[in-house]
């Protein structure tokens, strides 16, 4: 049975210089397996120093893995038929960046956003109105907004990071408007756009395109056409097309992949690669 003291004892082990030290305690680490994650979490959250945070956290990771990808497989079992089977793999995914992430805190928040406006939607006149209630209300009350400075940042594409810092990619972005637009039975979908993911609404009267990243501004057709062009990609019809959840997921993985590599986290990369392989199959399916 580990202990507080042990624990402490551990972590404090790892910045010895002596590699058979550092052996050992990983070999122990691993011995004591998820036992010692509720310790190793509570170790974290007492340490002020950063880097000691990030090792703790890399630590919880390395022994939870496996868990976490079995749960992240468990949930594509059988594919994702409706948003709300996303989201679910979506905070799992989460989970690979914060093991001891509490995915209902943050499905409750999504819950408070759209309890926040459903009064609102619901006393629209029209579907118009409704979507530019849900826009203004992400985009202008809520804060979210495209991260421009930092946009590689891997914490972009983490739903439950893009929640707590109201900042992220195009997808991520599409994604906080498409989960609280679930709880309103609201007609968002995504838009797999090449380079840059789109939100598209689909009233009784039209069809929208909106631009996730740019404040949920409404956009053309013809803008996006430009856009691809200017990027060197011949613009197709089914570029436009509403989004598979398999297809929003592989992306978003893709994304973290990309975010990896660029920083040289190489076993992360080896790690999402496994991930996206088996969403790739569901995908092709």
């Amino acid at each position: 049975m580990s202990t507080k003291s042990e624990i402490q004892s551990l972590v404090y082990l790892l910045d010895d210089p002596d590699p058979n030290v550092q052996s050992a305690v990983k070999n122990r680490l691993f011995e004591l397996g998820e036992r010692a994650v509720p310790l190793l979490d509570q170790e974290k959250s007492e340490t002020q120093n950063e880097e000691s945070r990030e090792l703790i956290n890399e630590i919880i990771q390395w022994i939870t893995y496996s868990s976490v990808e079995e749960d992240f497989l468990d949930a594509l079992e059988g594919g994702l038929k409706n948003v709300k089977q996303l989201e679910d793999a979506i905070f799992i995914l989460s989970r690979f960046e914060n093991p001891t992430l509490r995915e209902g805190e943050y499905k409750q928040k999504l819950d408070r956003f759209a309890s926040m406006i459903s009064d609102e939607v619901r006393y629209s006149l029209d579907d118009t109105e409704k979507m530019h209630k849900v826009l203004d209300f992400v985009f202008n009350e809520l804060g979210f907004t495209g991260s421009t400075k930092d946009y590689y940042n891997p914490q972009n594409s983490y739903l439950h990071r893009v929640i707590d810092r109201r900042q992220g990619l195009p997808i991520s972005l599409a994604l906080v408007v498409l989960f609280i637009a679930r709880r309103l039975d609201l007609p968002f979908y995504g838009v797999n756009m090449p380079i840059h993911f789109m939100l598209k609404y689909r009233g009784e009267m039209e069809e929208v395109l909106i631009d996730p990243f740019d404040h949920g501004k409404i956009v053309s057709y013809n803008q996006c056409y430009y856009f691809l062009k200017q990027n060197g990609v011949e613009p197709r019809s089914e570029h436009f097309d509403s989004s598979s959840n398999e297809a929003i997921l592989a992306r978003c993985i893709r994304n973290l992949i990309n975010s990896y590599e660029k920083a040289d986290k190489l076993k992360k990369v080896e790690n999402l690669r496994k991930l996206l392989e088996t969403v790739e199959m569901l995908v092709q399916q």
